[in-house]
């Protein structure tokens, strides 16, 4: 049973306004485990201060690094809070600097109490002198657990300093997911028109060698003489106060020298995480020129991975590990001439900056903050209750893609990442589901805004219908029928569209005349052809609008639909088997909930009974071990043969339709196991995966396109965006209540 109790988890941590990478990281981190699983945990900051004048105001005090006794009275805090569960330790060696006795000390009376504790190692030194083993084996002797961001700083514990494997998790640095942008806008905005940028961006010091591109532009410029640098950040404010603004006058002095100013632009502030992603979406390379081959990690370099940036970098261990040749290209420390050459390599090449830009999308999507959230509370349940299950928060309703997707003639087909492909066209098949969702979505909230989407769907579905009343699904980007129209069976978009119809006129009393009228209109005409289909999707699509109807005519089509379906069923099912195929293929939920529904018209209990033993057969192949698994789409279920374990090719489609088919059995049968199957249903789309990654964007408001068996498909599609919102607004019935 999930408690009801939020758990307490502190983390130690410095934090903003301190402007520091270990800073960014936690706020991000805890940000995100917040927006996630704001139900299940309480986040408590501990800022690392090294001054007696810091402002934090915080439960549990601040870690004032001058002060002795600090340690003591955080521990008296944390102990005296019972709720608090488990403690979250950033840990760079520079931060415990003089106390490192008293920290090993704190570690060692937090493990007495019982209070869990997971290190995070932001460095990880390859060759450490005796002081430095014996300190870090001495952390990780009373540590429940250490984090590092690399497989290679992994290696090195478990090599070097004898550290267990079981004792180390992997998880990579956190990244932002790249926001849906306009590009020529943003460089209108920075005055950048007509510019090839290369950036690099983090606090300044002589460890990030600046100068080592400022030493390749010449050779660069020589080449593409409209390219700009970009360096973006203030001066590391350790390195300010000691020697001021030193390195940045050098690097000036740089740029005078070899008279580049027109080609180089520092940018003098700590940027917010909008304005740096804002910089990185226009940034054509990205350049990261560390000098320090012991750097174990950074975030810099994984942002600018995360935004699609093609990098140029020298060979710390995390790129060494991380960036791959069709990702970018290493080049020797401190070597100007080799990235003046791997730079005009890339901007030589636009097809290779579109090339490296997916191919950097796609492998990044998994370190974003919401994977990385769940990776992080998924070790934080294994060490404080592993019997307890996740609660994942329900994210609000965000229409921005719904809206991106939608073009002059309707609904965009598919998503070039999260950008519409006009060149796909569009089908009957999307528009019809973007009709349904946005008319539930004015259902709920009666924004002016969904009418005149709901008019462009319709309009598109009656743009689609044949004057004998059937329909054709794809058109092309000018408005044209293609060919595919007669090289695939159309009776599921057929059905399609009925459905939508229906549900246009059971919202007859909140929309305008002009929108019920036109579909009452087309209903008519295609309900002449309803009965000559036989798929068994088409026909639990055409029932479902058709019960929206309430003469005599429609629900005497309905009969025969669902009679067919029952024959069906009886024809193929066995005691192992109650379905209606012999195979269980896609969208199967539908048909179950179309026999609830002839029930419901007709009152006709044949139908209800095979409704719920097609429907808690189908449930009990697809939830395992307390998650969803749709069938494959690369590799049907069969009947007398065993589904195999979920590997890939999940769909969107699949989950929301079980989702619409939970909700209907739940509200018509009160069975509160219905109920706790939808919300395990939709944390699909959150996390609850064989992956344990997100397929809905928060971010664009898309959904990614499938789940394969190592990464998202993360082009964001008509039909994943529209099957997530049709699940989401499911949601609003349940989203107050807990899952037990």
């Amino acid at each position: 049973m999930i408690s009801a109790t939020k758990r307490g988890i502190a983390f130690l941590s410095t934090y903003p306004p301190r402007a520091c990478g270990i800073a960014t990281y936690t706020t991000d981190l805890m940000k995100a485990i917040s927006s996630k699983f704001e139900e299940s945990f309480r986040l408590i900051p501990i800022p690392i201060v090294d001054d007696h004048t810091s402002q934090y105001d915080c439960p549990l005090g601040k870690l004032d690094i001058a002060d002795p006794l600090s340690f003591d009275s955080i521990l008296t805090n944390i102990l005296f809070d019972q709720g608090i569960k488990l403690i979250c330790i950033e840990h760079e060696f520079g931060l415990f600097l003089g106390q490192e006795a008293e920290f090993i000390s704190f570690l060692s009376n937090l493990n007495k109490a019982q209070i869990a504790i997971v290190v995070t190692f932001h460095t990880v030194l390859p060759a450490p002198d005796r002081t430095l083993l014996d300190h870090v084996y001495r952390i990780a002797y009373h540590c429940s657990q250490i984090i590092v961001m690399t497989q290679g700083s992994a290696n090195i514990l478990t090599d070097i300093y004898k550290i267990l494997p079981n004792k180390i998790t992997v998880i990579e640095h956190g990244t932002h997911l790249a926001p849906a942008v306009d590009k020529n806008a943003i460089l209108e905005k920075y005055s950048l028109l007509g510019n090839k940028i290369l950036s690099t961006f983090g606090l300044l010091g002589p460890s990030k060698s600046i100068e080592t591109t400022l030493y390749a532009l010449p050779a660069i410029i020589a080449q593409h003489p409209n390219v700009k640098f970009l360096i973006l950040g203030m001066t590391h404010p350790n390195l300010l106060r000691s020697n001021g603004e030193a390195y940045r006058n050098q690097l000036e002095a740089i740029v005078n020298q070899y008279d580049i100013s027109d080609h180089v632009r520092f940018v003098n502030e700590f940027l917010s995480t909008e304005e740096l992603l804002a910089y990185l979406s226009i940034t054509d390379v990205y350049l990261f020129t560390s000098k320090d081959p012991l750097q174990a990690v950074s975030g810099t370099f994984s942002y600018a991975l995360s935004s699609g940036c093609p990098i140029v970098s020298t060979p710390i261990p995390h790129v060494k590990e991380v960036l791959k040749e069709d990702m970018g290209t290493i080049i020797d420390f401190e070597d100007s001439d080799q990235l003046a050459a791997a730079v005009n390599q890339i901007l030589n090449d636009e097809l290779k900056i579109s090339r490296i830009y997916h191919v950097n999308l796609q492998k990044m999507v998994k370190t974003s903050w919401q994977n990385v959230a769940i990776a992080h509370v998924c070790l934080f349940e294994l060490l404080i209750d592993q019997n307890r299950d996740m609660i994942y928060s329900i994210p609000p309703v965000n229409l921005d893609h719904i809206f991106r997707m939608s073009e002059k003639r309707g609904f965009v087909q598919f998503a070039d990442i999260s950008s519409p492909d006009l060149a796909s066209g569009y089908a009957l098949d999307d528009n019809a589901r973007a009709l349904i969702v946005m008319l539930h979505h004015y259902k709920l909230y009666e924004s002016y805004e969904d009418i005149a989407l709901i008019q462009k769907y319709l309009d598109f579905i009656g743009y689609c219908m044949q004057g004998d009343g059937t329909f054709l699904n794809y058109v092309d980007g000018h408005g044209n029928f293609t060919v595919q129209n007669g090289q695939e069976n159309l009776e599921d978009a057929n059905g399609r569209a009925v459905w939508a119809l229906g549900e246009v006129i059971g919202l007859a009393d909140l929309l305008p005349e002009r929108i019920v009228k036109l579909a009452l209109e087309l209903i008519e005409r295609a309900s002449r052809h309803a009965m000559v289909y036989y798929s068994t999707r088409s026909m639990a699509f055409t029932i479902k609008g058709l019960s929206f109807m309430k003469s005599k005519n429609y629900k005497a089509i309905i009969e025969v639909l669902a009679d067919r379906l029952a024959a069906m069923f009886e024809q193929e099912s066995t005691a192992e088997w109650q379905w209606f195929e012999s195979y269980l293929t896609y969208g199967n939920s539908v048909i179950p909930e179309a026999m609830l529904i002839a029930y419901e018209a007709t009152g006709n209990s044949t139908y209800k009974d095979i409704a719920y033993q097609s429907f808690d057969f189908l449930l009990n192949k697809i939830i395992v071990d307390n998650e969803i698994h749709v069938v494959s789409n690369k590799g049907w279920a069969q009947r007398g043969q065993p589904i195999s374990e979920p590997r890939g090719g999940e769909q969107p489609i699949d989950v929301a339709y079980t989702i619409i088919a939970l909700d209907r059995f739940y509200k018509f049968t009160k069975d509160e196991q219905y109920k706790k199957t939808i919300r395990i249903a939709f944390e699909w789309f959150l996390g609850r995966n064989h992956l344990r990654q997100i397929v809905y964007n928060p971010v664009t408001g898309g959904c990614f396109d499938g789940l394969e068996e190592h990464e998202v498909n993360i082009n964001q599609g008509a039909e994943s965006t529209i099957s997530y919102l049709m699940a989401r607004l499911k949601m609003e019935d349940y989203k107050g209540e807990r899952a037990n």
